[in-house]
């Protein structure tokens, strides 16, 4: 496996491979990988023959008062697991390379209707700052095919809109959820948790699954539905901030009945920022 820092290194790797017509599967990440990174990864490789993953913190994601400075970085480690999974190339930037005039005055990406409400209410800002980087990266590794989680499922959303919006010839493939023994979503945010926090953790994801169940055994007030949901987590110690029940391509409001359909939820425990979803 390559290891590249470098804009024109990368580009440079990149045409060879498109000289050679070979395919290529690209999975970005923030690093400190875990099972469910390495679950995309796996999926890259189903997809095509060269497989790139980068592992960049993103500044324009982050808020005022957010973890940018303390988010985990480990970079041994990951390039580590990475080529261990057969990984063709990581491209690891710094924040001068993707960002040369610096993050304030950038070029910003904004994709409406599918960036709103939700997690925007709550983090502003956050889907331009994704949005932008990916576009970057996107442009950079020009890949065929790229690959997400399922659990950022409002980012999916939003990378989809986008990539539809500028007619970029790049498929875009969602990945289940990678989940602990006990339900909660794998994010390098748990580490976050206390012992009696992790222990409380899966109730979200049980949460929805009740949700998600009610809706299916026929319940139509869904507004009902998200307001119980919310108790329950608050009565639980938790800080919902959302639990919505919404069309699964838009992201907006569900209307009884419509299909198909996503429970979406997120909520503070401790220091940890929790979100999850489940399918209907």
């Amino acid at each position: 496996m390559r290891t590249l820092a470098s804009v024109e290194d990368l580009r440079a790797a990149i045409q060879a491979w498109r000289r050679a017509a070979e395919r290529i599967a690209f999975v970005p990440t923030m690093g400190d990988l875990h099972a469910g990174h390495l679950a995309l990864v796996r999926h890259a490789r189903s997809r095509a023959p060269r497989v790139v993953v980068s592992v960049f913190v993103n500044p324009t994601q982050f808020g005022p008062g957010e973890d940018f400075e303390a988010y985990p970085r480990t970079l041994e480690s990951d390039a580590s697991q990475l080529a261990q999974e057969g990984v063709d190339l990581l491209f690891a930037p710094e924040v001068e390379t993707l960002y040369p005039g610096g993050t304030e005055a950038t070029t910003q990406i904004d994709v409406p209707q599918v960036s709103r409400g939700l997690c925007d209410d709550f983090r502003p800002g956050h889907f331009a700052g994704v949005a932008t980087v990916v576009a970057r990266l996107f442009n950079l590794v020009q890949p065929d095919v790229a690959v997400f989680g399922e659990k950022d499922y409002q980012q999916l959303a939003v990378i989809r809109r986008m990539v539809r919006d500028l007619c970029w010839p790049i498929g875009i493939d969602g990945v289940p959820t990678v989940r602990e023994a006990d339900g909660l979503a794998m994010s390098s945010r748990n580490r976050y948790l206390d012992a009696a926090e992790r222990a409380r953790a899966p109730l979200l994801y049980q949460t929805l699954c009740k949700v998600a169940a009610a809706v299916r055994e026929g319940q139509r007030d869904y507004r009902e539905l998200e307001r119980e949901a919310m108790e329950k987590l608050a009565a639980a110690g938790f800080q919902p901030e959302y639990v919505a029940i919404r069309h699964a391509q838009t992201l907006q409001a569900l209307e009884t009945g419509q299909r198909p359909a996503r429970v979406l939820a997120a909520a503070r425990l401790g220091r940890a920022r929790l979100i999850d979803n489940v399918g209907l």
